[in-house]
C-alpha cells in the first residue's frame, strides 16, 4: 500500500487545472479563483498623502521645539492644496494630498494653538523627514502586478481590486464535482428507516465541503448496491463533470461495486492507501460518453465509514480540488503540540487522531477513535498527525493540524 504522502503526490501528479476562465463583475467574485495577473490601472495612493490629521510643514522650519509659523492653508481630503512658502504650515486631514515644499506631517496631537491666535500653531516637536506621510504608489504602482494567477479571492482581494481601479476579473470556472452514494442500508433524513438502515451522513458532510471549496456540486443520491446500477451512475456522472466522488462500496466485499465498475467504465490507477482511518481510497478516471468524445472524468472513491470518509476527503480530495480550481495552495499549516493523552497501540499505518485544544495548551483526544463515531470530528478541533508503528505518551511533541487549516 502507498503511504499517504505517495498517495497525495500520486494524485496531484494527475491534477490539470481547468482551463476555461471567465470575466465576471468584482461583486461576484468572491471566493473565486483569479485566472491571469491584474495590473493596476493606477498608483495607490495617487499622491503623496497623509496618514495622520495635523499639519503638513517643513523640516527646516520646526527643528526646534515649540516653533510657531502661520496657518496659511486647509486641506481636506479630496482637495489640492498649493506649494507650501517657508515659514507657513497647512492645516491637513487624513488622506488629503501634502502640499509641495512640505516634507512632514505633525500630528495635531503634538501642536497647540497659541492663545489668541487664529492662524497659528505651535509645533511641539521637531519631525524627521518623511514622518506621517504616504507616498506615490507605496501600496500599487501602476501597470504593475497587483494580484497573482491562482489567488483565491477574499474581501480582502477584492479590495485590492477596487483601489487598483478595475470593475471585473478573470477567474477560473467552477469544478463541476458529482457525488453518489452506495448501500442499501442508507436513508436520507426524513425517512423512515430500513430494518438494519441507518441514515446517510456521508451526503451531507462531502457535498458541505464541496459547497465550501467553491464548487459547483452535483447531488446524484443513493445508488443501489449493484454492479449494472454503479456503472449507470459513472456513466451519468462523468458527463457534464470534472471529478466524481463516491463513498461507499470501495472495500472488496461481495457487495463492494465501486472497483469492478470504474474498471469497466475507465480506470483505476490507485486502490488502498496505509492510513487510518481511511484505507479503502479509490483513484482513477472514467470515460465520458461516446456522443461526447471529450476525455475523461476523475474519479476518487471514499470510505463508507463517515470519519473515514470526512478524513480522506481533507487530506486527498480538497487538495486535488484545489489543483483543479487552478489556485495557489500550500500543504495546510500544521503545528507541533504538547499531547496531553497517552496512545499506546501503534499501528503499521499512519493515523489520524481526533483531538481538541485544551485550556492548558495542550491537546486531548477523543476517548473513542472509530471510524463510525463522527462525533468525535464535530467534537474535535482537528487532527494529529501519527506516524506508523508511533507510541504517544503524555507530554510528548505531535505534528496538530487544526480543522480549520482543511476546511477552508
Amino acid at each position: 500500500m502507498l503511504t499517504a504522502q505517495q498517495a497525495l503526490d500520486h494524485l496531484l501528479s494527475h491534477a490539470k487545472p481547468v482551463a476555461e476562465n471567465e470575466s465576471i463583475p468584482m461583486q461576484a467574485s468572491l471566493g473565486r479563483i483569479l485566472a491571469e495577473n491584474v495590473n493596476s490601472l493606477v498608483d495607490v495612493p495617487p499622491l503623496d498623502n497623509t496618514s495622520m490629521d495635523g499639519y503638513a510643514v517643513r523640516t527646516a522650519d520646526t527643528q526646534n521645539p515649540g516653533s510657531i509659523l502661520k496657518i496659511a492653508q486647509r486641506i481636506p481630503a479630496g482637495s489640492i492644496g498649493t506649494e507650501l512658502q517657508a515659514g507657513t504650515v497647512a492645516r491637513i486631514f487624513t488622506g488629503a494630498p501634502v502640499p509641495l515644499g512640505a516634507d512632514a506631517v505633525v500630528m495635531q496631537e503634538d501642536c497647540a494653538i497659541p492663545e489668541g491666535s487664529s492662524d497659528q500653531v505651535q509645533v511641539n516637536i521637531a519631525p524627521t523627514a518623511g514622518q506621517w506621510i504616504r507616498r506615490r504608489g507605496e501600496d500599487l504602482t501602476a501597470g504593475k502586478t497587483a494580484l497573482t494567477a491562482g489567488t483565491f479571492l477574499r474581501p480582502q482581494e477584492l479590495g485590492v481590486a477596487a483601489s487598483a481601479g478595475l470593475t471585473h476579473l478573470n477567474v477560473k470556472r467552477r469544478v463541476k464535482v458529482a457525488a453518489f452514494f452506495t448501500g442499501d442500508e442508507l436513508s436520507l433524513p426524513g425517512e423512515p428507516l430500513k430494518p438494519g438502515g441507518i441514515y446517510n451522513s456521508n451526503r451531507d458532510t462531502l457535498l458541505a465541503c464541496l459547497k465550501s471549496l467553491g464548487c459547483d456540486a452535483t447531488d446524484l443520491g443513493i445508488v443501489p448496491d449493484r454492479l449494472d446500477a454503479t456503472k449507470a451512475a459513472l456513466r451519468k456522472a462523468s458527463k457534464d463533470h470534472d471529478l466524481i466522488i463516491t463513498s461507499g462500496g470501495v472495500s472488496v466485499g461481495e457487495e463492494d461495486h465501486i472497483k469492478p465498475a470504474v474498471t469497466a467504465e475507465g480506470r483505476l490507477d490507485l486502490w488502498q492507501i496505509a492510513i487510518k482511518p481511511g484505507k479503502p481510497l479509490a483513484f482513477g478516471a472514467v470515460r465520458k460518453s461516446d456522443e461526447l468524445k471529450d476525455g475523461e472524468a476523475w474519479f476518487i472513491g471514499l470510505p463508507g465509514n463517515p470519519v473515514s470518509s470526512f478524513v480522506t476527503f481533507l487530506l486527498f480530495v480538497r487538495p486535488f480540488i484545489l489543483k483543479l480550481q487552478g489556485r495557489n495552495s500550500t500543504p495546510p499549516q500544521s503545528y507541533t503540540m504538547r499531547a496531553d493523552f497517552d496512545w499506546l497501540k501503534a499501528d503499521r499505518r499512519n493515523e489520524f487522531l481526533r483531538v481538541k485544544l485544551n485550556s492548558n495548551g495542550g491537546l486531548d483526544l477523543f476517548p473513542n477513535q472509530s471510524s463510525g463515531v463522527l462525533t468525535s470530528a464535530s467534537w474535535g478541533d482537528g487532527l494529529v498527525d501519527c506516524a506508523p508503528n508511533q507510541l504517544i505518551k503524555a507530554g510528548n511533541l505531535v505534528k496538530y493540524i487544526p480543522f480549520d487549516a482543511l476546511l477552508k
